[in-house]
């Protein structure tokens, strides 16, 4: 499979700034700071309006697990027909069971609505019970990408099990390294993994533009300020796509 830089971005201003520095594909979200959700129609026809590289859409109808009820079912198969027939590159999806394998049935209903597009299966594959059975399950039916930190914390602490699981997709999943890339991560791990996909958001913190500011009042989560607004930092993203040409040879054809 060809060499992909992936950019993970939750914003029009996000998606831009990624594809000016470099990226090769877009995984678009919502709510990044809270490992990402599904994003909603308006803003994927802004950034398809803006980009020219291919867009995947992360479809994720809460945080949290990975194991879903009727209804959470029902509303990711509803967003993956509808981002289907919008036009998207592929869908990132991710279903498991209560012990933690991938659900086969649940993911092949998902990727039949998805109508042919490209398939990655997130990180749930990251806490599933046994990454080996669930490579084996996401290649019968017919999963392109797993993104994976290697089921650590960071990429870096996963190497060992990413350069298992290269060598064990072979050409029929490409291994989409995830959690922690940057240049200097690229440049170590590719040759240690033998990798030629990583995955990174590159964010970087803005101070919110904002003069009156009335503190202590969280609109959401506990601690995260309503001030410090996350944002795609483009010079992180040509950092790691110049490290990423030089370790996979992802020249300018690469762009194509």
């Amino acid at each position: 499979m060809k060499p992909v830089l992936e950019v993970c971005a939750h914003s029009v201003e996000s998606a831009v700034s990624a594809e000016r520095g470099g990226a090769m594909r877009l995984e678009l979200c919502a709510n990044l700071m809270i490992g990402g959700t599904s994003p909603d129609e308006d803003l994927f026809r802004m950034v398809r309006e803006r980009v020219s590289v291919p867009v995947r859409v992360l479809l994720r109808p809460r945080c949290g697990d990975f194991l879903y009820t009727e209804s959470e079912f029902e509303l990711l198969c509803r967003q993956v027909k509808r981002f289907a027939a919008l036009g998207a590159d592929g869908i990132v999806i991710g279903v498991l069971t209560p012990e933690g394998d991938l659900d086969e049935a649940r993911m092949e209903k998902l990727i039949a609505l998805a109508g042919g597009c490209g398939v990655t299966l997130h990180r749930a594959f990251d806490v599933c019970r046994d990454p080996f059975a669930a490579l084996e399950t996401a290649k019968r039916l017919g999963v392109d990408t797993i993104l994976t930190s290697g089921q650590q914390a960071d990429c870096t602490a996963g190497a060992d099990l990413l350069r298992a699981l290269v060598a064990k997709a072979g050409e029929d999943v490409q291994i989409l390294v995830g959690a922690g890339v940057n240049a200097a991560v690229i440049r170590a791990l590719q040759p240690k993994t033998g990798a030629n996909a990583f995955h990174l958001s590159a964010k970087r913190v803005e101070n919110s533009r904002m003069q009156f500011r009335r503190e202590n009042v969280p609109m959401g989560l506990p601690g995260l300020s309503e001030f410090s607004l996350w944002r795609c930092d483009e010079n992180a993203v040509r950092a790691a796509r110049e490290a990423f040409d030089a370790c996979c040879g992802a020249g300018q054809e690469a762009r194509t």
